[in-house]
């Protein structure tokens, strides 16, 4: 059984939601940790299901610990941001991604769900492609809007943001999925960088420095790189990521 556990109340007016649980690249992870330090988000709630670990986090110069899966909030932004330290398992994701959704509905919350396309040899001289895809005729139009492209071929988002964008779409929630291009083994600050600057900024209608994502990319990398190997040992329906349909072809 999940539910979400609320420790403060903000005031919101129909907020957008950055999803960044762990996945290729972890580009979600990035994103979400970069607004949440970023803008100072508030800590507001956890998520708490069989499928997340019993684990308690703790920090640097902090005697507190926080649970695994934590929700943020930022009132003066209307933003709020899904952050997690731990992969969701596979069995968990139709409990997590069903108390999600509902929590999303009563917040009249509108989500981003972000996921990495795995791209072996990518040329760093490049930007990483970005598109995105809608589970409402309203989502679609936004991403019109903003000139984000559709995918460039037929594939499927999968591990528990693949979940919570089905979910999204068989319960009509306006969510938008946003996927990037990024590497496939090791944690990509640039692909988290690109995906803000393209989708997340505009959508989410928010300035969000992202230079340091670039400048302290290696501490970046270094710092994510033990929760990379987790997701890299977990099997393709844990780790969340996108994938072409031709790979079952």
């Amino acid at each position: 059984m999940a539910r979400v556990r609320s420790v403060a109340e903000p005031d919101l007016d129909s907020p957008v939601l950055v999803e960044g649980l762990p996945g290729v690249g972890l580009v979600g992870k990035i994103t979400t940790d970069h607004l949440v330090d970023t803008f100072e988000m508030e800590y507001v709630a956890s998520i708490e299901c069989d499928g997340v670990p019993r684990v308690a986090i703790y920090d640097a110069d902090d005697h507190d610990v926080l649970p695994p899966v934590r929700l943020y909030a930022d009132e003066s932004r209307d933003l709020l941001a899904l952050q997690s330290d731990v992969p969701v398992t596979r069995q968990a994701s139709v409990d997590f991604s069903a108390c999600f959704t509902e929590w999303l509905a009563s917040q009249n919350a509108t989500p981003l769900y972000l996921s990495g396309l795995p791209v072996e040899d990518h040329d760093p001289e490049t930007l990483p492609d970005v598109f995105g895809v809608a589970t409402s005729d309203t989502a679609a139009e936004r991403l019109r809007d903003h000139d984000i492209p559709t995918p460039p071929e037929r594939g499927l988002i999968g591990g528990p943001t693949g979940a919570l964008v089905n979910r999204a779409a068989e319960n009509g929630v306006d969510a938008t999925g946003l996927v990037v291009e990024s590497d496939p083994q090791f944690p990509d600050p640039a692909a988290a960088k690109r995906l803000i600057d393209a989708a997340v900024e505009p959508l989410a209608d928010v300035d969000v420095p992202t230079d340091e994502l670039v400048d302290r990319a290696e501490e970046i990398r270094d710092q994510k790189e033990r929760l990379a190997k987790r997701m890299q040992e977990a099997s393709q329906e844990e780790s969340t990521q996108a994938r072409p349909m031709r790979m079952f072809q």
